[in-house]
């Protein structure tokens, strides 16, 4: 028997019920600011059901789920994959200095892309 529903599509971030049941994400310590796509929430509805509240979630691009990024002149931290010394991978962070970023595109996650030449 199928349950009522009320289906919302949102666009994106900016979207009504875009938030909706999903909390602020902890501010562990390393991030210094909410993003600003995402609001400090890492991800938002891209579907959700105003009845029943399940919905389809898409991860923040700028701030890759973790709801804050780097603004300070700390290291921006840059999630790679390399081989561990029994030669399988594993996922690492690699620190680039900030003076090698820019401010220009973030859409690469809370990572800056670098100035390209």
């Amino acid at each position: 028997m199928p349950h009522a529903s009320n289906i919302v599509v949102c666009d994106g971030p900016d979207s009504p019920h875009a938030f909706d049941i999903i909390p602020l994400k902890p501010r562990n310590g390393m991030l210094d600011a909410r993003c600003p796509i995402c609001l400090g929430h890492g991800e938002w509805n891209t579907e959700i059901d105003l009845v029943s509240f399940r919905c389809k979630r898409a991860t923040c691009d700028r701030c890759l789920g973790a709801g804050w990024v780097e603004t300070g002149n700390d290291p921006i931290g840059v999630p790679d994959i390399e081989l561990s010394p029994e030669g399988k991978p594993q996922w690492v962070i690699n620190y680039v200095p900030r003076e090698d970023v820019t401010q220009k595109d973030a859409s690469g996650g809370n990572l800056l892309v670098p100035d390209g030449s």
